[in-house]
């Protein structure tokens, strides 16, 4: 049966709801990890130089994890808001903790299979599980906060691959990969279950004490939830789906080509270029937590217009960072970017809560998730590809800080439909009217 945080006897319960928040956090640190694995990508890849190419175990496994993460959030969904929080966060755990821990023997074993297995498909699915579950709790248990409470776990998705990439690191370095990934796997699950214990549903219709829906009902507020069925067919979902894939594509496109960007523009170490990375992975955490705290005042829409708005200027001036020179500049610009970037994701389930009413917004989000899927593939292929053909093109002996003009002003332009995308979103109408 589905858990509630009710009395038997139907009295007010006592529970303090600003457990859910943390219990959210503990997952989402866990599962986070997963953006650092590619610290695991060169020790993998010595285990097996054997292996073919087209099966090249770091990353093979590592896009098969992603790929699951999206799917599974997308299709759990529904299995999510039936079961409840706690049992799709202990599957979760269990998930993505097994799956580590056969990974981690797959590499002492040196069978590749296995760890294509436990940390592709299994911890994959592990992912997406552990990322939907507390999301959908939140907004039920801080309809008055809903962006501040989901920023806060989604936060914590971020602040989890900052954490790892330095823990991992230092873990190969003193026991080996192999041994790293199994004590890996062991502590995630531990952490994450103690995090499924904490989470639960609220009673049904439950508000915090001295709140009425009535203070935070305006424009894009629906009056009652829908099904995701319901949902998806509805204009509204496939412009948060357009949204949401467009903020993740500029994003992770400068996510994705971070390092190069700063080797080619200013001729930066290796070494400089991973302390940007690891600077502006900070401010995509950070930003995740601020921006959806501040879409409770300004509003879920008027936040996505900023982004859309900023990164739009932003894409345009970064170009001309390098040629002049502008280091302070590009890297405040780079940090404003991933703070959208990261704010983009935990603003999308208050918004979806905001129009579609928050009983099923665990089932429909996981189904806009589909766009971060999508966006991942889109980004890294307009930046990489388009900076390959301008840097293929350049004469022996030229500067390579012009090989970004091209795919950022493509980027900026992406986020001008953005911007239209997101004016066009009006509350559900009829029998789903909000007010």
């Amino acid at each position: 049966m589905p858990e509630a945080a009710a009395a038997p006897n139907g009295t007010s319960i006592t529970f303090n709801r600003w457990l859910i928040p943390l219990a959210a956090i503990a997952i989402h640190i866990c599962i986070g990890s997963v953006y650092s694995w590619s610290t695991f990508n060169r020790p993998i890849k010595n285990l097996f130089s054997g292996d073919p190419a087209w099966f090249s175990p770091p990353y093979t496994t590592f896009t098969t994890a992603l790929v699951l993460l999206g799917l599974s959030a997308a299709f759990g969904g529904p299995w999510v808001e039936r079961r409840g929080p706690r049992i799709a966060a202990t599957a979760a755990a269990i998930s993505f903790g097994t799956g580590l821990l056969i990974g981690g023997f797959g590499l002492y074993t040196k069978h590749s299979s296995l760890v294509f297995i436990g940390m592709g498909v299994i911890g994959g699915i592990g992912c997406g599980l552990g990322y939907i579950s507390p999301v959908s709790t939140l907004v039920k248990w801080f309809p008055d906060r809903r962006g501040m409470a989901t920023g806060m776990a989604v936060m914590g998705f971020g602040g989890g691959a900052f954490i790892a990439g330095y823990l991992n690191a230092w873990l190969i370095g003193n026991i080996g990969v192999a041994a790293t990934v199994g004590l890996l796997g062991a502590g995630y699950f531990a952490i994450m279950m103690l995090g499924a214990r904490l989470i639960r549903r609220p009673p049904t219709d439950w508000t915090p004490p001295g709140w009425s829906s009535s203070e935070k009902r305006g424009a894009m507020i629906a009056h009652r939830s829908v099904s995701r069925n319901q949902a998806i067919r509805t204009p509204q979902f496939y412009l948060l789906w357009a949204i949401l894939f467009i903020n993740v594509t500029a994003g992770i496109g400068i996510l994705a080509q971070a390092s190069p960007m700063v080797q080619d523009m200013f001729g930066r170490t290796p070494a400089q270029a991973a302390a940007l990375v690891s600077l502006i992975s900070l401010f995509n955490a950070g930003g995740r937590f601020f921006w959806a705290s501040l879409s409770d005042y300004i509003g879920r829409r008027a936040t996505y217009l900023v982004f859309f708005l900023v990164q739009f200027g932003l894409f345009l001036l970064i170009p001309g960072f390098g040629p002049r020179g502008q280091w302070l500049f590009f890297e405040i610009a780079l940090c404003i970017v991933l703070t959208m970037y990261g704010g983009g994701f935990a603003t999308i389930p208050a918004f979806l809560a905001d129009l579609f009413g928050p009983y099923n917004v665990g089932a429909i989000h996981g189904a806009v998730l589909t766009a971060w899927s999508a966006a991942a593939i889109t980004g890294p292929v307009i930046i990489t590809e388009l900076s390959r053909r301008s840097k293929a093109a350049l004469k022996p002996g030229m500067s390579k800080a012009n090989i970004y003009d091209l795919p950022l002003h493509v980027l900026a332009g992406l986020l001008v439909v953005g911007f239209v995308v997101t004016l066009l979103v009006r509350p559900i109408k009829g029998g789903e009217k909000a007010v």
